[in-house]
């Protein structure tokens, strides 16, 4: 059974930090490229960040500089660094798994950006 559990969501500050979790199971991680999308309301689900299999990372111009994808093989799991937050960051974030036209998604964590 294919799982992909996102954490670490919650409510920050301006300025704030916070570093999301997407945890996998029941297929073969190392072998996905996997991706950060963010929807808030009223509006379209948006790429945030990607990574590949082997590690090349790609981000949306709106994050650049501020966020930070990386991948642990050994655990199967992914991250996102998310530093210098705007409110316009508030969203929920979900953790997106593909292989050529396979994928997968997970529930989704809300990260509010508010003081």
């Amino acid at each position: 059974q294919v799982q992909l559990v996102e954490s670490g969501g919650g409510l920050v500050q301006p300025g704030g930090s916070l570093r999301l979790s997407c945890a996998a199971s029941g297929f073969s991680f190392s072998t996905y490229a996997m991706s950060w999308y963010r929807q808030a309301p009223g509006k379209e689900r948006e790429l945030v960040a990607a990574i590949t299999s082997a590690g090349s990372t790609n981000y949306a111009d709106s994050v650049k500089g501020r966020f930070t994808m990386s991948r642990d093989n050994a655990k199967n799991t992914v991250y996102l660094q998310m530093n210098s937050l705007k409110t316009e960051d508030t969203a929920e974030y979900y953790c997106k798994a593909q292989k050529f036209w396979r994928d997968y998604w997970g529930q989704g964590t809300q990260v509010t950006v508010s003081s």
